[in-house]
């Protein structure tokens, strides 16, 4: 397939998903009610439906999540001026977003109902400059482990030619959600 294909797949995808946003709770946090019964998978299936609202920090730097299923998620960017450094290129702290996005909901997609986990590590290597003329990119975060203490994610910054732009890993660490409050 062609980075024109691609491209126009991968912009046919995000119309669709924020389509469907649109019409949900927008940006935000869900309640502990909401999710207390609910996997880290259902979570992320949920708020890709619009069920459930989908963090702020992704309206902020233009991105959203596109695709999850058990240990592999993938977050879609548009590079843009905003996000550009002194030197005319994308800040690095927007592609480490992007990327521990990614790596931490594949995490998440792991836990199980009670369950959560916190970033302990994150190494960010960068490979090849971005600028806005790149019009999206796809951070693609898969589980390597995920036991009862400790997970561990790699993940990959694509344009969609597949031109790698940064690679990424994550060590998380696991543990059991504080049980919900009774009034």
């Amino acid at each position: 397939m062609t980075q024109h294909n691609h491209l126009k797949d991968w912009l046919a995808q995000e119309r669709e998903i924020l389509a469907r946003l649109d019409l949900g709770p927008g940006p935000g946090v869900a309640r502990r009610e909401q999710i207390a019964h609910m996997s880290g998978l259902e979570q992320m299936q949920a708020m890709l439906r619009g069920e459930l609202p989908y963090a702020a920090i992704a309206q902020t730097l233009d991105f959203l999540i596109v695709e999850v299923e058990h240990g592999r998620a993938i977050f879609q960017g548009t590079p843009g001026a905003a996000h550009l450094n002194p030197m005319g290129t994308v800040h690095g702290g927007w592609f480490a977003t992007l990327l521990d996005s990614a790596l931490g909901c594949a995490v998440h997609t792991c836990m199980p109902a009670g369950r959560g986990y916190t970033t302990a590590e994150l190494g960010v290597n960068l490979v090849k400059a971005l600028t806005p003329q790149v019009q999206r990119v796809r951070a693609e975060g898969r589980v390597a482990h995920c036991g009862r203490q400790l997970a561990t994610a790699e993940a990959r910054l694509v344009g969609p030619d597949g031109m790698l732009y940064a690679h990424a890993t994550t060590t998380c660490l696991v543990f059991d959600l504080p049980a919900q409050s009774r009034p």
